[in-house]
Order: C-alpha cells, then structure tokens, then sequence
C-alpha cells in the first residue's frame, strides 16, 4: 500500500541531501541579491517609470489570455516578441552604468536609499530658490536649475559633480558665476539639496523652437520631455527667467510667478495634462 509512498521518497532523497540543499540556496540567494541591486540602480531614474509600464503590459497580456481576449492578447505577444531588444534600447544608461560599477567594485557595496515622507515646510528652499533666480536675473547671470518630482534623473546627476548640500540663496549664485568650472551645466535640486552641478542635459528636437532660444534653454525642455522635473532658466542675454515642464516652455516669469510655481512643486500638487483631440488630429491629420 506504501510501496508509492517509499518509491517517491527513494526518488527525492537525493535532492535532500546536505549539499545540495546548500547549492539552491546559494543559488537562490546570489540571485535574490543581483535582482535587489539592479532595482537599486534604476531607482530614481527615468528607466524606474519605463519599467512599471512594462509590468503593466504584462499584467495586462495575462489578464487578456486568462479572458480569452485573442486579438488585444495576439497584439501584446508580437510586441512582446520584441521586447528584448527594444529592453537593451531603452535602459543602455542603466546597463552601461551597471557595468562601471562592477568594474569599480562599487555595484557590490551596500546602498540604501532612505526617504522621509513626513510633511516638511519647504518656504526656506522655494524662497531661496526664487530670491537666487531674481538676483542672477538682474545681474543677468544665466542658470539653469533642474528640480527633480517623481521620475527620477540619477542618470543626469551622474553626468555632473555631485554636491549634496543644502540650498541657500548664495550657493546657487556662487555657482552660475560666469568663468567658474561649474556655471555652464545645470544644477539638479532633490527634496532640499542640491545634488549635483555642472550636468549635461539631453537637448529638445522640437523643430519648432525658436532660434532665439539658446542651449539652456533647449536643455530645459528636453529634461521636461523625458522626465517630469521642472527646469527653470535663466537667460544670460537678458536676464528673462523662464520654466520648463511636460515639454512646454513658459517664459517672462516673475518673482510670484515663480514662487507660486515652486509652492505647487513642492506641495506635490499632480500635474494636469487634458488630451486635446482636435490638436492631435491636426497634427496628424
């Protein structure tokens, strides 16, 4: 009657025993730890928000062939027969990053990431911010502050010289001094501190800018079409200050505008962005 019982036990005996057992959980363990440092890499970064729309895509191919919705479930498949390629496109930053750090040694150090998500008064920061901008704007000295939100920029801090200080109003300006080894980059602000200067930002190919607008400018909003930070600009020229965000620049802002922009910024308030039908089909029509 046990006869089955004592053959399966014979056939998984081997795979109880001690070293074995050993091997899978190193296996296991190796594993775990790669997969929780490559999600430490791409956190709070661009590729983060790339990556919860491809789980998404997932979730959403499952759900359409455990309904039987053959046509949405047949378009997923072929788009995800394609996936790995289109991966190595898209997170190149991360993969080459990825790689520097296994060559420093670096990608196997312990990091942790911490953030407080307690209500904080951030009137000191924004009137800081908005008093550095006003005074760069008389004297006419050009800047261009990146203010981090939700996507994250890791991989544009990573292109400039890392800082990590608090904001104050003479900090910023001693930074866009002209002829300083830092003035021409961009200044990227997290929460309440500067983390970097001197960042190279990816540069808008909207064709309908105008030749007017300089480099800073064209930086702003390409740091705005691939992110969700906010870009303000100040120009060397006249001393205009102008802000970028989704891709869209507002210029001739002035101290309240400025400072009611930041408040919003900082209060978390979402963005709002109406799909207009008839400008699409304008476009593409």
């Amino acid at each position: 009657m046990w006869a089955w019982f004592l053959d399966l036990i014979r056939w998984l005996e081997p795979y109880f025993q001690f070293p074995y057992i050993i091997g899978h959980i190193i296996d296991i363990a190796v594993v775990a730890f790669v997969v929780y440092k490559l999600l430490l890499l791409i956190q709070k970064t661009r590729a983060e928000q790339v990556l919860k729309g491809l789980a998404i895509l997932f979730l959403i191919y499952f759900i359409s062939k455990w309904i039987h919705l053959n046509t949405i479930s047949w378009a997923l498949e072929n788009t995800i027969d394609f996936g790995i390629i289109a991966g190595i496109i898209v997170f190149q930053p991360e993969l080459r990053r990825a790689l520097e750090q296994i060559g420093r040694g670096s990608f196997f150090q312990k990091v942790m990431l911490v953030r407080d998500e307690q209500e904080r008064d951030y009137s000191e920061i924004i009137n800081n911010i908005t008093n550095a901008v006003e005074n760069m704007s008389k004297s006419r000295t050009g800047a261009l502050i990146v203010i981090e939100r939700e996507t994250g920029i890791n991989d544009i801090i990573e292109t400039g010289v890392k800082i990590d200080a608090k904001i104050s109003r003479e900090l910023l300006e001693n930074i866009f001094v002209p002829n300083t080894p830092l003035h021409d980059g961009a200044v990227i602000i997290r929460e309440e501190r500067i983390a970097a200067a001197g960042c190279f930002l990816p540069l808008t190919e909207n064709p309908n800018l105008s030749k007017q607008l300089g480099t800073r400018h064209r930086a702003a909003l390409g740091i705005s079409e691939s992110s969700d930070a906010l870009a303000i600009i100040v120009s060397e020229e006249n001393g205009v200050v102008s802000s970028a965000s989704g891709g869209k620049l507002t210029r001739y802002l002035d101290s309240k505008g400025l400072h009611e922009l930041l408040s919003k910024v900082y209060s978390r308030e979402p963005e709002v962005r109406p799909f207009n039908f008839i400008k699409w089909r304008s476009k593409n029509g």
